[in-house]
């Protein structure tokens, strides 16, 4: 019978840990971006409820600014969410995982602000990456934090340039 120190002897291994930490951070991200897909629509169609019980008018085709309200709305509740997730005491593989949905989030509203010109998509996307692995670098935070970051920003131009619609 096989001991159970070797198994914990491995898992303590540096690299094997930031190997685990790099897999968990890209599959339980991916399952907390659909988390978060899901519950834009809830929120979009609860926020689309509550202006019926008003009204019979559909502002999502009558007023052009409605359907981007609505989205800057969402923008605002996941900014105030990560705020609480980073000033947690929650550890850094906890967070890292979690930033997948606000770095997604600011990259898919780039895009749905300027997709008439891709090449300001693009760029701002650049500029804002390159801004926050910036300020990771001189905060010196974890690499987990970059590696998201570079993660979910690849994840979406792939997904940009192969034309994925959300």
């Amino acid at each position: 019978m096989r001991n159970n120190n070797s198994t914990t002897t491995i898992l303590k291994n540096p690299v094997v840990k930031n190997i685990l930490s790099a897999i968990a951070v890209a599959g339980f991200g991916f399952i907390l971006l659909n988390l978060a897909f899901l519950f834009d629509f809830l929120f979009q169609t609860l926020v689309d409820k509550i202006v019926k019980l008003f009204t019979s008018v559909d502002f999502n085709m009558t007023w052009n600014w409605f359907p981007s309200m609505k989205h800057a709305m969402f923008v605002v509740v996941i900014g105030l969410i990560s705020w609480l997730i980073f000033r947690s005491k929650l550890g850094v593989l906890y967070k890292a995982i979690f930033m997948t949905v606000p770095l997604a989030v600011v990259y898919v509203t780039i895009g749905i602000f300027f997709y008439r010109w891709p090449m300001i998509v693009y760029s701002l996307g650049g500029l804002f990456s390159i801004g926050v692995l910036y300020y990771f670098y001189r905060t010196k935070k974890p690499w987990l934090y970059s590696y998201t970051l570079i993660l979910v920003g690849l994840v979406i131009l792939i997904a940009n340039l192969l034309g994925v619609e959300i």
